[in-house]
């Protein structure tokens, strides 16, 4: 049972819902200008968790012929049968009931919200069977994550900083493009529909760099919106940097270190503009 609980939560990538959780925290902490009660944080973690488990277990089950056709994903948990589809079933069942009784525990805001952002978190896997657009797809639907940590503490969508939102969709749009470099070619040759396989590789990198530069300037405009101090402008400082180091590593000719440093510095970008906005809130206003 251990064991194959341990390949459930390999095959969703379980320890990448760091990329998502320091923003609904940064919603949550923003909302209550600092950190919300022990319940209320336990719930908003819950609700994220439930959320992603659910999400990237849809994925795997709808893609799954696709995957193992795929040389690069044909030892996925699903087509290496290692994982019976009722299994993943299950998993996606379980954890869509975990995020809808932990948004049950938060507020009737929240519940409300909760089945336009689950589906748009399942309705990503499917766009790539007919848009290009599907990476901006992905970053709406984790751009639910800042809103809905606000919103369990607040209950109202009232002064929420919409440039967090705005900043996480183009922030996730862009690696996204990056990732799917990939599988540009096997994409193409399916009929699947990504920004690399329409525009080619190395336009699809230029449309990321575009995206990322619109999602520091978003984050930039998050701290003027949430009157933070210049705690919160250092974190976007150290975030630019990361962001220009992310492409320096990978390029459209070399893609070899997407899958390590990549992620990697992926979730440096989130926890420390989680850890900037925490300090700024701690310090006082600007």
């Amino acid at each position: 049972m251990l064991k194959k609980i341990g390949i459930l939560l390999e095959m969703v990538k379980f320890k990448l819902t760091v990329f998502a959780m320091p923003f609904a925290l940064m919603g949550a902490f923003l909302a209550g200008r600092g950190a919300p009660d022990g319940m209320t944080f336990l719930w908003v973690v819950l609700a994220m968790v439930g959320a992603r488990t659910c999400a990237m277990g849809f994925n795997r089950i709808v893609d799954r012929h696709f995957d193992g056709n795929n040389p690069r994903t044909a030892g996925r948990a699903i087509p290496a049968g290692e994982v019976r589809l009722q299994e993943a079933w299950a998993m996606v069942i379980l954890a869509g009931l975990l995020f809808f009784f932990a948004c049950y525990n938060l507020n009737g805001l929240t519940l409300k919200l909760a089945p336009l952002a689950l589906s748009l978190t399942l309705f990503y896997s499917l766009t790539k069977r007919f848009t290009s657009f599907c990476h901006l797809v992905l970053g709406v639907a984790l751009a639910f994550s800042p809103l809905g940590g606000w919103v369990a503490v607040s209950g109202s969508l009232t002064g929420f900083p919409w440039a967090l939102s705005a900043g996480v969709l183009f922030w996730v749009a862009g690696f996204d493009t990056v990732y799917a470099c990939l599988d540009a070619d096997f994409d193409r040759a399916s009929g699947l529909h990504s920004l690399p396989s329409r525009l080619g590789r190395e336009n699809a990198f230029k449309m990321a760099i575009g995206f990322h530069l619109l999602a520091f300037v978003l984050f930039t405009m998050t701290g003027v919106q949430a009157r933070l101090n210049l705690c919160y402008y250092l974190g976007i400082v150290l975030t630019a940097a990361v962001l220009f180091y992310q492409h320096l590593v990978v390029n459209s000719r070399d893609l070899s270190r997407i899958q390590g440093s990549f992620f990697s510095l992926n979730g440096v970008i989130s926890l420390t503009l989680f850890a900037a906005t925490w300090l700024a809130l701690l310090t006082g206003k600007g």
